[in-house]
C-alpha cells in the first residue's frame, strides 16, 4: 500500500542579485496551493477552539475559596483581584479600529491595484492567530484576575469565561492587524518618511489594549505579552513570507522516496 507522506524539504539556492522592490509593481505573491489550505487549516482550528470554548466548565464557589495570589508568579500577581468594566469597555475601542488599519491602505492608489492578494492575506493572517488563540484557551484553565476580585459579581466570577485568562486573544488579534497594516505599508513604500509613525502607531495600539485589558482584569501580564509577541509576529510574518523578492520562499513539491512512495512535500528555498 503505497502511502502518502508529508515532509517538508530544505532546499537552499544561491543567488546574489539585488533585492529591491520598486515602488508601485505587485509585491506580494499568492499560491492557492499554500495559501489556500493554510487559510483553511486557519479558519478550521479557530472553530475547533471555539468548541473547545463553548464546552469550558463554570467554576464553582468553593473553587474560589482555594484561590490564593501568593500563589501566582511575581510577575503576574500584582494584577490578581483587578476589575474595571470601564476598562474593558474602553479596550474594545483601539480593538475594533485597529482592524480598518489594513482595509484603510486600499486607498493608496499604488496598494489597491493588489487589493485582492492583500486581503487575502490579512484574512490568512487573522485566521492563524485565532486558531493559536482560540485552541488555547479552550484548551488551558487559567483564572482571570477578576476571577480573584470580591468585588466582581459572583455569577461573572463563577463563569466559565472566567477560566480562559491564557492568552489574550484581543491584544494577539490587535497586534496581527496592526503590525500587518505597518508591513505592508513598509513594503510598498521603503523609503516613506511616515515608515516610522506607521510602526509606531503599530506598536503603541495593541500595547493600549493590553493596558486596558490588564486594568480590566481580563489577563495577567505574561497573557498580554505572549499575546503581544504571536499577534506582532504573525501580522509580520505573514506579508514577510509572501514578497516576491523574499529571501525565504514555500512552494509545494512532489517526490519519490527511496521505497518509491510518493511524497508530497513543502519545499522551502533561501537565497543568499
Amino acid at each position: 500500500m503505497r502511502r502518502l507522506c508529508v515532509v517538508i524539504l530544505i532546499c537552499l539556492s544561491v543567488n546574489f542579485k539585488g533585492t529591491a522592490q520598486e515602488s508601485g509593481s505587485d509585491v506580494y505573491d499568492w499560491n492557492w496551493a499554500i495559501d489556500g489550505p493554510w487559510t483553511a487549516a486557519g479558519l478550521g482550528g479557530s472553530a475547533y477552539g471555539f468548541v473547545l470554548i463553548q464546552n469550558k466548565k463554570e467554576i464553582s464557589e468553593s473553587y474560589l475559596e482555594t484561590l490564593n495570589p501568593d500563589d501566582i508568579n511575581d510577575i503576574d500577581s500584582w494584577a490578581a483581584g483587578n476589575f474595571s468594566e470601564n476598562a474593558d469597555k474602553a479596550s474594545y475601542l483601539p480593538f475594533y479600529a485597529s482592524f480598518a488599519m489594513p482595509f484603510a491602505l486600499l486607498l493608496d492608489d499604488e496598494i489597491n491595484d493588489e487589493s485582492l492578494t492583500i486581503i487575502g492575506l490579512y484574512i490568512e493572517s487573522l485566521s492563524t492567530t485565532a486558531a493559536m488563540y482560540t485552541i488555547s484557551a479552550g484548551l488551558v484553565n487559567r483564572s482571570r484576575p477578576y476571577v480573584y476580585s470580591e468585588n466582581a459579581p459572583m455569577e461573572k466570577r463563577t463563569s466559565s469565561s472566567g477560566q480562559r485568562s491564557f492568552f489574550s486573544g484581543h491584544v494577539a488579534a490587535t497586534a496581527t492587524a496592526t503590525f500587518f497594516a505597518a508591513k505592508v505599508f513598509a513594503d510598498y513604500h521603503p523609503n516613506s518618511n511616515a515608515r516610522f509613525f506607521v510602526w509606531t502607531g503599530a506598536a503603541v495600539i495593541p500595547a493600549a489594549v493590553g493596558y486596558y485589558r490588564l486594568e480590566a482584569g481580563q489577563h495577567f501580564l505574561t497573557d498580554v505579552l505572549l499575546g503581544y509577541g504571536l499577534g506582532a509576529l504573525t501580522g509580520y510574518a505573514v506579508p514577510a513570507l509572501h514578497k516576491k523578492d523574499r529571501k525565504v520562499r514555500l512552494y509545494p513539491t512532489s517526490e519519490v522516496d527511496i521505497y518509491g512512495n510518493n511524497v508530497q512535500a513543502l519545499g522551502i528555498s533561501y537565497r543568499f
